[in-house]
């Protein structure tokens, strides 16, 4: 197996367009778990952090542009990137352990297309896009649209994502979020919610969405207008919670029956929901 290691964006699409059976390493966390259980046996592993920008958090057009080898704990570290997007940063910062989240990325996350992955609900919820790079240039795609079901990913031969951009927040708006798992850390999903919402200067919500983790194949989009019109007022998040119970197709397994992880799909979008709009409200005072 050969370990590369390209300076450049058009050197690793060379070198994964030559070789279908490369596999790209931005922070190994998943990779090289899958690497010695032999699960799979690439022919070469494409380490992409040497790359210019691939380290980098930067502001752009208003929003902001997170290298795919920037870690979770340096995504946690970033004081304004944790000001526009704290559920955004929330996610991340839940993935593994103290030490994992210095190695992984929120892009990996992204790329291992697991139904549970902490990061994903809230660059939903965002309308984050993730910036690909391949043999046909580079393109855009929004974050819901990368992975297609559990392990699938859209990408296609010898592309890979080179960063996520997080879009300008609009004034008064903030994010949350939240799950559930047995234990107290280091654990997967059960199920998470991420809440994003925009309210005008008296505090109504002009604009809401929400996204859902482990209650599907992929992150599952919510319908989150029954916020809009309100202050996140009691009536409104039980109707949210509604819509979440509703949306959500999870399975039964080991961790959780359907029944529950519906019951806590409203649960987590009720309390999100209430955090999200205190944050907003504390951006427009």
């Amino acid at each position: 197996m050969k370990f590369e290691t390209p300076h450049s964006v058009d050197d690793a699409v060379a070198i994964l367009r030559a070789d279908p059976e490369a596999r790209v390493l931005a922070g190994g966390t998943d990779l090289l778990v899958r690497l010695r259980a032999g699960h799979i046996s690439p022919s070469a592993v494409v380490d992409i952090k040497r790359i210019p920008g691939m380290r980098d958090i930067s502001q752009e057009d208003g929003g902001w542009r997170i290298g795919a080898g920037v870690s979770c704990a340096e995504m946690g570290e970033h004081a304004g990137l944790k000001a526009a997007y704290p559920g955004v940063v929330e996610g991340a910062e839940l993935i593994g352990s103290t030490q994992v989240q210095g190695r992984c990325t929120m892009a990996g996350n992204l790329c291992n297309a697991g139904p549970a992955g902490d990061s994903v609900p809230a660059m939903v919820a965002a309308q984050a896009t993730a910036r690909v790079a391949g043999p046909n240039g580079t393109r855009d795609v929004a974050v819901f649209d990368i992975p297609t079901a559990p392990g699938q990913t859209s990408l296609a031969e010898g592309e890979f994502i080179t960063s996520i951009f997080l879009p300008a927040p609009p004034a008064h708006s903030s994010d949350a979020y939240l799950r559930f798992i047995p234990r107290t850390e280091m654990d997967i999903a059960v199920v998470g919610c991420a809440v994003n919402l925009t309210l005008d200067a008296a505090g109504t919500v002009t604009s809401a969405s929400m996204s859902l983790g482990a209650v599907g194949p992929k992150v599952k989009q919510v319908d989150a207008s029954a916020l809009v019109g309100t202050i996140c007022d009691d009536a409104a998040v039980e109707a949210l919670a509604a819509a979440a119970t509703a949306a959500a197709t999870p399975i039964d397994d080991k961790r959780g029956t359907i029944a529950f992880r519906k019951d806590v799909s409203g649960v987590l979008a009720k309390r999100a929901a209430r955090i999200a709009y205190i944050r907003a409200k504390g951006a427009s005072s």
